[in-house]
């Protein structure tokens, strides 16, 4: 197992872990979550012995293999495919002393060794390793062609997909991930997520896709307020856990923050007196000794919204036989060559319309888009759009184009010429550009804030059509939230390519899938998107985890359920919800009129405190209402403690159902 023990660590000056304590047992799947800068990635620095801690210990068996993805690719001219092989270091050692030692003469005792490094290559699964390579390569979206390629040939992006690679061919007890879907599109985040959940060492995960952590992980780890805080469950019912835990600190922080007024009230009050100096003294130690609880500090939630288009078209655009493309020209003889990848489109766009566009990596999905927001002129057919139309088009390449030397101010004024300063300031306060930042360079900005600010400059234009082109990659979890809402609430049309299913799921009612060359419409949900890959493109691309290379499983495709079944299966939940709802009511009914009480009292207890700080009540001719009052505290107090031990009994019970 791994054990953090009392483990400290500083970066710089900023202290990351304070005394943390954490245990993670053998064949756990765990996501690593956190604030951006909380120490993620420091902490999986601590697990390669990259960095030591300050104090405590970290622990894990010696023997273990471990594997993760390089964060750097040379520019090899070495094949893609020998690259991700090259992995499995162990199976290339041998490899080495099996081709030196059969290189040269030799004698018994090296023959003795050639038979030992042959059977070693054996266990090591080395005479089906090239199968399996082309399995994964083929399941994180290379072809065969490509897997030929050398190494430097390839983007930034699909290096990394190459780097992840070779950490999933390398047989390991312990994986450490760090963002693997933020090269990957869909169909490759699919296959990873199949591939991963059949992965028998531990686990660790740092990610921001949420349906990806749901699917994988069985533990929570929040770096909070520099603790490791576990959780059991994947991020949904983690979400439900923190909730519940958040509203409980807080209700314990309020009670005790009532306790200390009360405390201080009475030491104020009698301090100075010789009669009730005792007592006074006596709470002074009682306060002192309080443990304080740290206010609820939910972090400021970020949010912004779309505003309304100030037309609405309709349609907005219409496409007939247009072929969407690209256009090569030819130098040595100033000709230039037509390269349709999506013909035959034949497509209007409706008011109102939100689509989520499927399909393969290089199916074609960014050339459709493009032509539609009229980057890519079409090779063949007419685009006509509708009068009024403001398109916002969202692409990375949007984010590269940003001027790295200019501020987000000079940016939205750039578009916003003769709007008012404060009016811009304004608008991208609410984007979270605040302060002196919103007056910086945006060079310095990580991926992520500079996502943001093209997203702030779209929203600023008020489009009536929304085009956008995986506008997760560099989102924090708060961030892909806060986007999920506001394209929930966006009153104009929406087309969509996204590798985050829950973004797809919460904003889109349609999908239309881009295959083969075409664009038709998909009948089915994201389900169905999965069982058609593992039918078709991935169907092939099943491979078994390195860490038990011999080991038998199941095809997804051969698992997957029939759409029957699927209906009966979602026919069945429906049901299983409606029964856990009318469970729920009752509680949630109870719930809701103890917090109507629990208000009322504390109000009462308020009115009384405010009378008992009076000074005047303790006069002799007031003794009677000084003794009521206390009376009537000591009553309130009792009566609030019971409902708030009922309240949290009832909120467990809750919990209970919605595990």
């Amino acid at each position: 197992m791994i054990r953090f023990q009392q483990v400290s660590l500083t970066r710089g000056i900023k202290p990351l872990l304070e005394n943390a304590d954490l245990t993670l047992n053998p064949g756990e799947k765990i996501g690593l979550i956190g604030a951006n800068g909380a120490g993620k990635s420091s902490l999986f620095a601590l697990l390669r012995g990259e960095l030591h801690a300050d104090l405590g210990e970290v622990d894990f068996p010696a023997r273990w293999r471990m594997a993760y993805v390089a964060q750097e690719t040379p520019a090899l001219e070495r094949a893609a495919i020998e690259y991700a092989i090259d992995g499995d270091a162990n199976l290339r050692k041998l490899e080495a002393e099996l081709a030196q030692l059969e290189s040269a003469p030799h004698g018994a005792a090296e023959g003795v060794r050639i038979a030992e490094l042959h059977t070693a290559l054996a266990d090591a699964d080395a005479y089906t390793v090239r199968s399996r390579a082309e399995q994964l390569l083929t399941g994180l979206g290379f072809s065969g062609e490509q897997m030929q390629q050398p190494v430097a040939s390839f983007s930034g992006g699909w290096r990394m997909r190459l780097n992840l690679a070779q950490a999933l061919m390398c047989p390991s007890d312990l994986l450490l991930l760090d963002e693997p879907t933020n090269h990957l599109d869909l169909d490759a985040i699919i296959w990873l997520e199949d591939w991963l959940k059949r992965y028998p060492g531990t686990l660790v995960i740092i990610s921001h896709d949420r349906d990806f952590l749901d699917g994988v992980v069985n533990v929570i780890v929040h770096i909070d307020d520099r603790k490791l805080k576990r959780y059991t469950g994947n991020y949904s019912a983690f979400e439900r856990q923190r909730a519940a835990q958040l509203a409980l600190t807080q209700a314990a922080y309020e009670k005790q923050a009532r306790q200390r007024a009360h405390l201080q009230s009475f030491i104020d009050r009698f301090k100075a007196k010789a009669t009730k100096a005792r007592q006074a003294q006596s709470r002074m130690k009682m306060l002192a000794k309080m443990e304080e609880l740290a206010p609820l500090r939910a972090a400021a939630e970020f949010s912004f919204e779309f505003r309304e288009p100030a037309s609405a078209p309709n349609p907005l655009l219409v496409m007939e036989d247009v072929a969407a493309g690209y256009r090569v020209d030819n130098p040595s003889d100033h000709t230039s060559v037509d390269k349709p990848i999506v013909s035959g489109i034949n497509f209007s766009l409706q008011t109102g319309q939100r689509i989520g566009l499927l399909g393969v990596n290089g199916a074609g999905k960014s050339t459709l888009v493009k032509t539609i927001a009229g980057e890519l002129t079409p090779l063949t057919g007419v685009v006509r759009l509708g009068k009024g139309l403001v398109i916002g088009y969202f692409a990375q390449h949007q984010v590269e184009m940003l001027r790295h030397d200019e501020s987000p101010l000079w940016h939205l004024s750039r578009i916003a010429p003769t709007t008012r300063e404060q009016e811009l300031r304004n608008f991208l306060g609410g984007f979270n550009f605040g302060g002196d930042m919103v007056t910086s360079k945006i060079a310095p900005f990580s991926g992520g804030e500079k996502a943001r600010l093209a997203l702030a400059l779209i929203v600023w234009q008020r489009p009536n059509l929304l085009l956008l082109d995986e506008p997760t990659n560099h989102l924090d979890l708060e961030t892909r939230e806060a986007l999920t809402m506001a394209l929930a609430q966006f009153e104009g049309t929406l087309v969509l390519v996204s590798h985050d299913r829950h973004l797809l799921r919460a904003t889109t009612d349609q999908f239309m899938i881009v295959a083969d060359g075409r664009l038709q419409p998909f009948d089915g949900d994201l389900d169905d998107y999965r069982d058609w890959l593992f039918k078709t493109k991935l169907g092939k691309a099943e491979t078994t985890p390195a860490a038990q290379p011999k080991a038998t499983f199941a095809a997804s495709g051969q698992a997957a359920e029939s759409r029957e079944d699927r209906q009966e299966r979602r026919r069945l939940e429906a049901e299983e919800r409606q029964r856990l709802s009318a469970l729920k009511k009752p509680i949630e009914s109870r719930i809701k009129r103890l917090d109507e009480q629990m208000a009322k009292l504390h109000q009462r207890k308020t009115d009384v405190d405010g009378k008992l700080a009076d000074p005047a009540i303790y006069d002799d001719a007031n003794k009677e209402q000084l003794k009521a009052l206390i009376l009537d505290q000591a009553y309130l107090a009792r009566e609030l403690e019971q409902l708030e031990t009922e309240w949290l009994e009832q909120q467990e019970a809750l919990e209970q159902i919605s595990i």
